[in-house]
């Protein structure tokens, strides 16, 4: 019973940090439709040790990746989590190829409440946004009735995001 508890935890903690195939593959249409490509490479955002303990988020390769088309640099991707009341739920914000916020998707919201954090019209209010910008709930993002814990959630990992890619982008890690 031992054995059992410990592989299925073992599995879970595996789990959460890899992407399964249904998350690649909302990535993949996002990262399409932005762009207006058909085909595309990603590579995975080095950075080093010292810097990556300066970061208010921190970058590993299977978290933020470069985009090409054909070789070229079309933009920038991360795929995050954020909290809501009582659980996780994963997002991305895609970068065009000048570090401009180009759009920001909830890809995975575990829970029952608080899901109108994934509503288009919501997440349209990150679009354009620059990394020299410190965003303010309820200011500068609309604050929204029955999902404050996510909304709230959702606008500090993207102020941390932005935070984390003016560091890298002045390091020239970007």
């Amino acid at each position: 019973m031992k054995k059992i508890a410990f592989l299925t935890i073992l599995v879970l903690i595996i789990s959460s940090f890899t992407t399964n195939k249904r998350t690649e593959a909302l990535i993949e249409k996002e990262i399409k439709t932005v762009f207006n490509i058909v085909k595309y490479s990603k590579q995975p955002i080095s950075v080093s040790a010292d810097v990556n303990e300066t970061l208010p988020l921190k970058i590993d390769d299977t978290n933020f990746f470069k985009i090409k088309n054909e070789e070229k640099i079309v933009g920038y991707y991360y795929l995050g989590q954020a909290y809501g009341k009582a659980d996780y739920f994963d997002f991305i914000v895609i970068f065009d190829k000048d570090l401009i916020v180009s759009k920001v998707k909830i890809l995975i919201y575990r829970e029952d409440h608080g899901s109108e954090v994934g509503s288009k019209r919501w997440l349209n209010q990150f679009n354009g946004k620059t990394t020299n910008e410190i965003l303010i709930y309820q200011k500068d993002i609309a604050a929204i009735s029955g999902a404050t814990i996510s909304a709230k959630s959702m606008t500090n990992e993207v102020n941390k995001l932005l935070k984390t890619v003016t560091i890298l982008h002045n390091k020239k890690q970007l």
